[in-house]
Formats: structure tokens, C-alpha cells, sequence
């Protein structure tokens, strides 16, 4: 049966509702200029560097705020594929090189583009498309659907072929994330496809070597420790509840568990005689 809604899946819930909670306040203060980047005058001028660490918290535009919580609910497949601690990890452990690798590459980009390429859109686009390379990568597809756009006759009947493109199950979801990557152009998609690389960077393990092993402790989402000790204590005492009891011959059944296999042939030749 397919889950529906948010179920085991409570850190994309969070992320979903806290990107939305954070940009209607933003709107409701006035204070959407606090967000964006802009390499000048901003980085280059006035030295704002906290702006490095603010960038992704919301968004400015209503339009990228509704395909970006629509690809967050639908990328909520992957905390259900690996569950809600690798989940978290993998947010942590991204949080870093998405925060500082779009400013940087816009930062380069600007000379290169003449004064073109100066605008870094807020909101946590590179994360999303993070999450999107997994989503390409680890889940499959499940149907294809043809739309058809013209017919040409048949060459071997007179049935006539269907004509256009194929499409998968996940095209709604790379439409939407496409939909976020040209919403603020060129900015937005200098965004995307960081986030990208840097999630296709995470899954191949091209980075530092503990960079996809590391775990978030499991109470940050909710999970209570497993006490070892205490199951293991278990396990030996069912162990010996079961070898203490006796045979029809006197020995333990635990003795007659470990009897090797010439005990066994010449126990048979005893009886016979």
C-alpha cells in the first residue's frame, strides 16, 4: 500500500513547511532584500559575508516558492528509501558546499560575463537539486507514456505509427525542478546545477572519505538508542534454557546437539547390538 502524504518522512516534512513558514515571514516583514546575493555590490563592496550563511533560508518569489515545495514533496521518496538518519546526514553534510560553491562560481562567472552574471536568487535551490541527483539515480522508473504528436503510415501495413515523445513516471518531477532552475535566469540555474554536481559528487564519494558515511546522531530524529547489552544478555540466556534440558538417554540436549558424526554412527552399531 502506498503511503501517502508526509508518512516516514518527517525531515522532508520539516523542510518542506520550514521553507514556506520562512518565506511568507520574510514577505510579511518586508525584509526579502536581506536574502539574495548580489556579487556587487554586496560581496564586493560592502563585505556582507553573512549573507554566505542566510541565503538559502527562504525564497523571494512566490512562483519559485510553489515548484520548490511541489519538488520537495515529491522528492520525499528518497527519506523513505534510506531512512529519516542518512536523510539528515545527507542534508548536513551537503549544507556546507551549497551554501558557499554558487556565490563563488557567480563571484567567477561575473568578470567572465562582463557585469552579466551578478545575481544569486535566495532560497535553497542547490539542496533540491542535491536531492533531485538522487532521485535520478536511485529510483527507478516505474511506467512510460507516449505522447503522441503526429501518425505516419506503416510501411509494412496499412496501420498507421504513433509519433512523440516518450516520457517516464518522473517527468513531472524533473518538470517542476526544470520549471525552478529557469524561474530566476541566469542565478537560478548557476544554483541548480551546483546543487547537482555537488549530490552526484556525494553518491560517487568524490569527496573527503567520511563525507558519505557520516551519520547525525540518531536523536536529532527521534531515534532512541538500542541497548546492545541488554539483548545480547537475552540471547545467551535462551541459549542455555534450551541446552539444559535432558535426553531420553540421560544427557543434555545440548550434548546431543554437539555429538559429531562418528559419535552418532557408533551410537546406531551400540542399539543395533
Amino acid at each position: 500500500m502506498l503511503a501517502s502524504g508526509f508518512t516516514a518522512a518527517p525531515v522532508s516534512q520539516c523542510l518542506f513547511f520550514g521553507v514556506i513558514a520562512s518565506s511568507i515571514l520574510v514577505s510579511i516583514t518586508d525584509t526579502k532584500y536581506l536574502f539574495y546575493i548580489q556579487v556587487v555590490p554586496h560581496l564586493w563592496q560592502y563585505k556582507q559575508a553573512w549573507r554566505l550563511l542566510v541565503w538559502q533560508c527562504c525564497y523571494n518569489n512566490s512562483t519559485e516558492l510553489l515548484f520548490a515545495a511541489m519538488s520537495l514533496y515529491h522528492l520525499r521518496i528518497i527519506e523513505r528509501l534510506w531512512g529519516s538518519r542518512k536523510f539528515a546526514s545527507f542534508l548536513f553534510s551537503l549544507l556546507p558546499p551549497t551554501l558557499l560553491l554558487p556565490p563563488i562560481v557567480t563571484t567567477m562567472l561575473r568578470p567572465l560575463t562582463f557585469g552579466a552574471v551578478n545575481h544569486l536568487p535566495a532560497g535553497p535551490t542547490p539542496l533540491i537539486f542535491a536531492l533531485l541527483a538522487q532521485y535520478h539515480a536511485a529510483i527507478p522508473t516505474i511506467y512510460k507514456y507516449r505522447i503522441v504528436t503526429s501518425k505516419s503510415p506503416s510501411t509494412s501495413s496499412s496501420a498507421s505509427e504513433e509519433q512523440g515523445p516518450v516520457l517516464s513516471d518522473k517527468f513531472l518531477v524533473y518538470l517542476l525542478a526544470g520549471q525552478l532552475a529557469l524561474s530566476s535566469f541566469p542565478g537560478s540555474a548557476i544554483a541548480a546545477s551546483v546543487g547537482w554536481m555537488v549530490g552526484v559528487a556525494w553518491r560517487g564519494e568524490w569527496g573527503p572519505g567520511a563525507w558519505g558515511r557520516w551519520r547525525v546522531p540518531g536523536w536529532v530524529v527521534g531515534e532512541k538508542k538500542a541497548n546492545t547489552g541488554q539483548g545480547f544478555e537475552r540471547l545467551r540466556r535462551r541459549l542455555e534454557g534450551e541446552g539444559s534440558g535432558t535426553g531420553a538417554d540421560g544427557r543434555s540436549e545440548g550434548e546431543a546437539r554437539r555429538r559429531t558424526l562418528g559419535r552418532g554412527i557408533l551410537d546406531q552399531f551400540r542399539g543395533a547390538f
